[in-house]
């Protein structure tokens, strides 16, 4: 099929990144001929950033947040409580918290939440990992700060019932988040605060 553009070159690209969440094919016509504007070692500098995000970019060891080694910043950090895990769904919770600067712990990123609709079962998750964390005896206290969603929920309790053997304290964050709502949408002040204002994960169920 002949592409939509005189070059076909052009049509590639712009099919590339057409393939990005949000991105059209207009605003993606609009980017690749701002990138043929861009003089040749600017855009050398981009591929190469987009190259090695894709190549060189690590997950933790220890929480599994991307990292350019082998641990994290946060996880190497010893200026960070690391009796405290507060555990997310995505990396891009762990930006939103951090954000706040109401948060002095470190993290547990899950990957996900249960939902079986969409085939997502505990053993798709990073839980066994946060259970060996637990089990290792240097946790003090769980935030669970997963989204206010049912899948949220569901997943909130799988945790708590892993990990009640361990003795290890388990809180969630305040519902100053609405119910429903993604976790990394909210603002820092309401996200913030939810989080100082955590409570015992019982008092939930």
């Amino acid at each position: 099929m002949e592409g939509q553009y005189s070059s076909k070159l052009l049509d590639d690209a712009v099919g590339q990144f057409a393939k990005l969440p949000g991105i059209g094919r207009k605003t993606a016509l609009r980017l690749v001929l701002h990138i043929l504007r861009e003089e040749k070692e600017e855009v050398s500098l981009f591929t190469e950033a987009i190259r090695a995000v894709r190549n060189d970019i690590h997950y933790c060891t220890v929480c599994h947040n991307i990292s350019d080694t082998e641990t994290c910043d946060i996880c190497a950090n010893p200026q960070r409580d690391h009796g405290t895990v507060c555990v997310v769904e995505s990396v891009r919770d762990v930006m939103a918290i951090e954000a706040t600067r109401q948060y002095g712990g470190v993290y547990h990123v899950l990957g996900g939440v249960i939902s079986p609709m969409d085939g997502i079962g505990p053993d798709d998750l990073n839980i066994a990992s946060l259970e060996e964390r637990a089990a290792a005896g240097q946790i003090g206290e769980v935030i669970l700060a997963l989204s206010a969603t049912m899948e949220g929920d569901t997943t909130n309790f799988y945790i708590y019932k892993r990990l009640a053997s361990y003795g290890v304290k388990l809180t969630t964050i305040a519902r100053g988040i609405s119910v429903g709502d993604e976790l990394e949408y909210a603002d820092e002040v309401t996200l913030g605060r939810s989080l100082v204002n955590r409570v015992p994960f019982e008092q939930t169920i």
